[in-house]
């Protein structure tokens, strides 16, 4: 890759949104088959496919997916979403929004417990997933 062309990739990267950032992030992590943690190195994920009934009964991490807000719950679901994320009100609301959308990855199953639990008594429609 010429010096050029990682020059711009950094200039593009660099006027990014953080909304873009995560969008990023995801399909980065998706193409590559690898999670990405904060301040931790880079490690594969097990295949998918790969031990199937009993990698999901031993699933230590899971993945929360936001399936549905409705209409008149969607205000309390954007504040569980801003608690749970620390996202801006805008950010949350764009989550909100875009349902299926992943609220949380590879969390603990008492975290991945209490997240569903906010987003459920806030109205909406919520999976747990091994991550």
């Amino acid at each position: 890759m010429s010096e050029k062309a990682i020059e711009d990739l950094v200039e593009t990267l660099s006027n990014l949104t953080v909304l873009d950032m995560s969008k990023l992030k995801e399909a980065l992590e998706e193409k590559w088959g690898v999670k990405a943690a904060a301040g931790a190195p880079m490690m594969m994920a097990a295949p998918a496919g790969g031990g199937g009934a009993e990698a999901a009964e031993e699933a230590t991490e899971f993945n929360i997916v936001l399936e549905e807000v409705p209409a008149d719950k969607k205000i309390g679901v954007i504040k569980a979403i801003r608690e749970i994320t620390s996202l801006g009100l805008k950010e949350a609301k764009e989550m909100a929004e875009s349902a299926p959308k992943a609220i949380k990855e590879g969390v603990g199953k008492a975290e991945a417990e209490e997240i569903a639990k906010k987003l459920s008594d806030a109205g909406a429609k919520v999976s747990k997933k091994p991550a």
